[in-house]
């Protein structure tokens, strides 16, 4: 009987113990192994949500932040804020905002009654303060980020001191009930702290890939051919990188070569696109340098792990113009790395895109990344943006919104903040490009009325069991601007979830030029000769100075110039020139009243490869020495 008994307590220790072993663990530092392990990518996330409490106006209007009316949950008795709550288990894994304050947000973890945690609000991105460093966190094009895991057990609340809080959003994953989970504290584990440095080190060698396999193209491709970069079959393995050179060559404002991977025979493209739209260019020009996909060095490079089953084929397709005799051969050389290490379809997806080329969007309607049925996980966005009206790129006030499984999970407060930015159209915001490893600005344009930007997901990608609808807004409110939209989405599932997509074809691939374009003065360039003072939208001279505003971004051509501007009782006299030669003889900005007048004519201009400018001199008058200039506007003549 006591020998029965021995056995049965090892049995249930053993299996106890089994059971135990499997149990799974979250923590800072397999949150942050998540970061850096990119070939996990592919792998699909069981029982979990990724879910975002934002400012967002919950009314449909566009007061996101401003007011600070939606910037909250609700308030306590002494004013603080609460601007975050979760129950059960999870991970915050991104916060951002444009506009932090020096307010101290406690975090509240479980059922404790005092913080847990406490840290200024602008700590969480100044680097000034452990763990939360680069390149995790910090600030750029307008706005501020933080990727460091911060996991909780049986809830977590957020209270800010401040008495108002304006734009944010915090974004979190859920986990089981069953799960073990570490409760941050501030203070981060040896562990963690290696595979912080791991994450450096990976991400500052992202390219230096081990390869089974690696196959080499150096080759011209000619218009209308097709070129074969790589080929697999019946073996089944991973692409782990693609490099494409010469990047130059794949620019211009056509997009006529394509590139085009197929898995297993399917029926439809994994990946079919513009070259130009899979590496992130904007409008035709080289720009993103993200972790896993973009351009540098004059090299296209994608790092994004894509697992196959039986087969896979990595093609170019040079389409030919309406006039093919204007078409130059291009100069291939690229480079594939694979491994034979096979997809376990239970446990992950194979990689898909959905390019959408949304000409003249309808308004009403959001501009969809991604929507369909089936199971997977979204790990990437590349969006370009042009406006059809001439002037401010309001469009990019529009919200994403992400239902997944019928569920409403993430409500953003504005375009550029999906890309983790702020404040566009404002000096060393969101005025230029800039690329960041997880998310950037691909352009930014005031004359052409055109953004675009790029986000990676990664220990944040999004899990769908059923299916995902993925959009974004087009305007302030109710889509109401007119745009042409082009984005790629990126994916992981068992096969495509996207219904089709059009192939790429000459008309779909353009870029548009607008015949009219804006200059607003705080984004104009300036050289200034003599005594000139600049003060916003104001010039000012009693001297008779001279400056010149720069017009590099403007196409050559033949335009009219115009400007709204106000006169008022210290308004100056000017002429206009380019170069030597005056153009506008005598401009009065003089009223004895204030009043503003719109689309005034100064002249026509001529703007070609050596005038690229308009200089405005002042007459000398110390009492009328003042120009105000809302706006600059050429028009196109035909």
């Amino acid at each position: 009987m006591m020998k029965k008994n021995c056995v049965t307590i090892l049995i249930v220790l053993i299996f106890g113990s089994n059971l135990y072993a499997q149990k799974k663990t979250v923590t800072v530092a397999s949150e942050l192994k998540k970061l850096h392990q990119v070939e996990e990518l592919p792998g699909y996330i069981e029982q979990t949500k990724l879910l975002q409490v934002s400012s967002y106006d919950t009314t449909g209007g566009n007061d996101d932040g401003f007011s600070g009316d939606y910037s909250f949950i609700r308030k306590n008795p002494d004013s603080s804020l609460v601007i975050f709550e979760a129950e059960g288990n999870g991970v915050i894994n991104r916060i951002w905002t444009p506009t932090p304050t020096e307010d101290t947000l406690d975090f509240y973890f479980g059922n404790e009654k005092s913080p847990s945690y406490s840290v200024k609000f602008s700590d969480l991105f100044s680097g000034e303060v452990a763990p939360f460093e680069e390149p995790l966190a910090g600030n750029e094009i307008g706005g501020f980020y933080n990727y460091f895991p911060i996991p909780f057990k049986d809830g977590c609340k957020i209270v800010i001191r401040g008495k108002k809080l304006e734009f944010y959003q915090i974004q979190y994953r859920t986990y089981p009930e069953e799960y073990e989970m570490e409760i941050f504290s501030g203070e981060i584990s040896t562990e963690a702290k290696n595979e912080l440095e791991r994450l450096k080190r990976a991400w500052n060698n992202i390219a230096d890939i081990e390869s089974e396999i690696d196959k080499t193209t150096d080759t011209i491709l000619k218009p209308g051919e097709n070129l074969t970069l790589a080929q697999f079959f019946d073996k089944g393995g991973r692409i782990l990188g693609i490099t494409l050179e010469n990047a130059k060559a794949f620019e211009g404002v056509n997009k006529q070569v394509d590139i085009k991977i197929t898995w297993d025979n399917e029926d439809k493209p994994a990946v079919y696109m513009p070259v130009a739209d899979f590496f992130g260019y904007a409008f035709g020009e080289v720009s993103m340098q993200s972790l896993l996909l973009g351009s540098r060095n004059n090299i296209n490079y994608c790092y994004y792990p894509m697992p196959f089953d039986n087969s896979a084929k990595i093609e170019l397709i040079y389409r030919p113009s309406e006039k093919p005799k204007n078409d130059d051969p291009i100069q291939i050389k690229s480079e594939v790395w694979a491994s034979k290490k096979m997809r376990n379809p239970e446990e992950e997806g194979k990689f898909y895109t959905y390019w959408n080329k949304n000409i003249n969007a309808p308004l009403g309607e959001p501009h969809t990344f991604l929507k369909g049925e089936g199971k997977g996980h979204y790990v990437g966005t590349i969006l370009q943006t042009q406006g059809l009206e001439p002037g401010m790129t309001l469009f990019f006030e529009g919200d994403d919104v992400t239902t997944i499984d019928g569920e409403m999970r993430v409500h953003g407060t504005g375009s550029e903040d999906y890309f983790n930015g702020g404040w566009y159209a404002l000096l060393n915001r969101w005025d230029r490009k800039i690329s960041l490893p997880l998310h950037g600005a691909l352009d930014y344009s005031l004359p052409y009325s055109r953004t675009g930007g790029y986000r990676l997901f990664i220990s944040d990608k999004m899990p769908f069991d059923e299916s995902i609808e993925h959009t974004i807004e087009h305007g302030p409110e109710e889509n109401n601007k007119p745009v042409d939209y082009t984005s790629a989405a990126f994916y992981y599932a068992g096969s495509p979830v996207h219904k089709d997509q059009p192939e790429p074809a000459n008309e779909l691939t353009g870029t548009y030029i607008p015949d009219t374009f804006v200059l607003y003065p705080q984004l104009l360039k300036y050289s200034i000769a003599g005594k000139v003072s600049v003060e916003g939208e104001i010039l000012s001279s009693p001297t008779g100075g001279q400056v010149r505003i720069i017009l590099s971004e403007v196409p050559k051509g033949d335009y009219k110039l115009y400007a709204d501007i106000e006169k008022w009782y210290e308004g100056a006299e000017i002429s206009v020139w380019q170069r030597q030669k005056e153009v506008a003889e005598s401009v009065s900005f003089y009223s004895e009243e204030n009043r503003d007048e719109n689309e005034v004519y100064f002249s026509d201009i001529e703007l070609d490869d050596f005038r690229k400018t308009i200089t405005i001199k002042f007459k000398e008058d110390e009492e009328r020495s003042k120009i105000m200039v809302k706006r600059w506007i050429l028009k196109r003549q035909q």
